[in-house]
């Protein structure tokens, strides 16, 4: 297998040493009202397309009480913002305030890039959801807030379902699942070959590694006795987990086994396929006409709880976002200032009330019983995450784990396969920390 390795920690050799929480004493001892200047707020378009009422009621709270500070909110794509972020650190003009997904918090915390919290100003912080949180911490220190969650679960067409099973409701089972969708494959298979009766991407690492998880496997672990992380994909658990997901790539993706995941949203809204396993937000990107997406397809696709082995619900990757104050800014405490404003109760729970889920466990609990958010909110507290590793952040993980699971589609053993990507794991994980 070919494999790439990447540098251990240092965006373009960027930063110095990890600033403190106040960030110009003088400064946060001014009257707010006599503050000046401008505070950048790097936020991703997520914000932007589905919440911007949340930012201006934010910047209007802030602006309160900093009247002479002048908040310039940037959107940036998911894309390319870690590119566009390296090259601002690594120069003169950068935002004050970040968002970052909660895989890429530790490389910024690690090269110095994240100024030092005090999570105690934060409202819930007692209730911080462990995904997010984790990742915001290293050493006993904070370096950054819990934003919003998220979480994996089925997607799929009730009417496909109904009109193949007599049933528009999921199976709760997977042996349920297999029998359905072999009744789907046999009702659409038969119009057209290309048709997936679920659609999972042979490059879908997420997805393989949650039917690790329910085997009770994972990508690595700690060893206390070498004080070291060490890889485990080779382990009996985690193969288990890995054949089971490549036996589904193979019996129910008719489709481009080499993909990833994606566009498979806009696989769906073609009507080449019956089922997906997505974030939860990527329902309503099969209908959305700006994302590619079908509106004819409103009110046929439905999100619940992906059945998983064992007769277990399939362990969900916890996603979702952070936000951070950059070291480097003179303005940290009004960094700090908007980010509390902007991820307090209040926030929260207007991002509850768009079923999106919040960043703790307190305003999460009423989601679990709503209907159009349960199946998310459920998956929350089971989920699994990459390890907590510094060398993890190094690591070339995405092309380690999917190049794996493309070897074993192409004929490579699961136990050959599984041993060199922890061969590789180790190394970069060793090598980074």
């Amino acid at each position: 297998m070919k494999r790439k390795l990447i540098a251990a920690v240092g965006v373009a050799g960027m930063m110095v040493s990890i600033a403190a929480c106040g960030g110009g004493g003088s400064k946060a001892a001014e009257d707010p009202k006599d503050r000046k200047g401008e505070l950048t707020v790097w936020l991703m378009v997520d914000a932007q397309t589905s919440w911007p009422e949340l930012v201006k009621q934010a910047n209007t709270e802030f602006n309160a009480k900093y009247p002479g500070v002048k908040v310039n909110v940037q959107y940036q794509q998911w894309g390319d913002k870690t590119k566009k972020l390296d090259a601002a650190l690594s120069g003169d003009k950068f935002p004050d305030v970040v968002e970052l997904g909660n895989t890429e918090t530790m490389t910024y915390i690690l090269n110095g890039a994240l100024g030092e919290i005090d999570e105690k100003k934060y409202d819930n912080s007692d209730t911080w959801i462990d995904g997010l949180k984790d990742t915001c911490s290293y050493e006993g220190k904070m370096y950054c807030v819990p934003y919003y969650a998220g979480a994996r679960v089925a997607i799929y067409n009730k009417d496909m379902f109904k009109a193949a099973t007599g049933k528009a409701t999921l199976p709760e089972t997977e042996a349920e699942l297999t029998e359905a969708l072999d009744q789907v494959e046999a009702e659409y298979g038969k119009k057209d070959k290309a048709f997936s009766p679920l659609y999972l991407p042979g490059r879908y690492w997420y997805a393989a590694m949650s039917y690790v998880a329910a085997y009770g496997g994972q990508i690595a672990e700690y060893d206390e006795g070498g004080k070291k992380w060490k890889a485990t994909l080779s382990s009996p658990e985690a193969q288990k987990g890995i054949q089971h997901y490549v036996d589904l790539v193979k019996k129910y993706n008719n489709g481009d086994q080499t993909k990833d995941e994606q566009d498979h949203a806009n696989v769906m809204a073609n009507k080449k396929t019956a089922l997906i396993y997505g974030n939860g937000w990527e329902s309503g990107s099969v209908i959305d006409p700006a994302a590619n997406g079908n509106p004819k397809l409103k009110d046929k696709i439905v999100t619940a709880g992906m059945p998983g082995p064992n007769g277990k619900a399939l362990p969900s990757f916890i996603g979702g976002s952070d936000l951070a104050t950059v070291s480097k800014s003179e303005n940290q405490d009004l960094a700090q200032d908007w980010i509390s404003i902007f991820t307090s109760e209040k926030s929260e729970a207007a991002l509850a009330e768009k079923d999106i889920l919040p960043n703790n466990t307190k305003q999460l609990e009423p989601l679990k019983a709503k209907p159009e958010t349960a199946p998310i909110a459920n998956a929350v507290p089971d989920a699994w995450f990459t390890p907590i590793a510094p060398g993890w952040a190094a690591v070339e993980k995405k092309e380690t784990l999917e190049l794996m699971l493309l070897d074993i589609l192409k004929g490579t053993s699961v136990a050959e396969a599984t041993k060199a990507a922890d061969a590789e794991i180790d190394e970069l994980i060793n090598e980074a920390s």
